[in-house]
């Protein structure tokens, strides 16, 4: 543990099996470990750092997320290779999710920086970032 890194993130989400099943394969492909497991919500942790999803109680469901709106824009993670995006990329178009920026893919945040951006079930953006050529 390192101060300062982050401990974990929390979010709420308005259909816990919807999201179990797009963040727990996306995080166990990043190596990703289930770490817990409660009544309304599921974990998973990497090193020293976890991720937990709750599902919303009823009456905070509205009105629903946007990114665009004050808070949370997205969640970046790094991929081990241009292979691995690529490989992710292929398995979330397999798995019904639309790429974001297709017109840029795999570009879209540069000429020197390789990531797929896609939204969770919530509409939370996520993206997946390759490392730099040396």
């Amino acid at each position: 543990m390192k101060p300062g890194m982050l401990h974990h993130i929390e979010l709420y989400v308005s259909n816990l099996s919807a999201s179990l099943e797009f963040w727990g394969w996306l995080l166990e492909t990043l190596n990703y470990q289930p770490y817990q497991s409660f009544t309304g919500g599921q974990s998973w942790k990497l090193n020293d750092t976890y991720l937990v999803f709750v599902e919303a109680e009823e009456a905070y469901k509205t009105p629903p997320y946007h990114r665009k709106q004050i808070g949370l824009n997205h969640l970046a993670f790094h991929a081990a290779s241009r292979t691995q995006v690529d490989l992710i990329t292929e398995a979330l178009r397999a798995k019904g999710y639309q790429i974001l920026y297709q017109d840029q893919h795999p570009y879209a945040g540069g000429p020197d920086y390789y990531a797929v951006f896609v939204e969770d079930p919530d509409r939370i953006k996520v993206e997946i970032v390759a490392p730099t050529k040396a």
